[in-house]
């Protein structure tokens, strides 16, 4: 008994906490050093996306290419991609990280909806 409340103690401290917690990814170096070279994926989906370094994205998602381009303005990144003919209007998007192996997208610059992406 003594040793499940110390691990609950143990979990409501601060520091514990703010492991788990996503940070901004302001920079654009910063975002390549994180992508380059890896694939972002999220199950689900069944979703692979490469981000290059030449401001283009290929991948697929549910058995179908996945096309587009992206840029880095003010801190956001900004896509317009092609899901096998289907077209995904440009946005930009604030990115977060959380340690060197997770993403999360949020769309219109961090007040639409959010996607988490593990990278492989």
């Amino acid at each position: 008994m003594s040793r499940v409340l110390a691990l609950i103690l143990l979990s409501l401290l601060p520091g514990t906490a703010f492991a788990n917690e996503f940070e901004p990814v302001r920079e654009k170096e910063e975002f390549l050093s994180l992508v380059q070279d890896r694939e972002l994926r999220i199950g689900l989906y069944n979703l692979k996306l490469r981000v290059m370094p030449d401001g283009t994205i290929r991948g697929s998602a549910l058995g179908w290419d996945v096309t587009g381009n992206w840029t880095w303005n003010n801190g956001y990144f900004c896509r317009d991609m092609d899901w096998s003919g289907y077209p995904i209007s440009y946005n930009c998007q604030l990115v977060e990280k959380r340690g060197d192996g997770e993403l999360r997208f949020t769309s219109n610059q961090g007040e639409g909806q959010r996607a988490s992406f593990r990278l492989r």
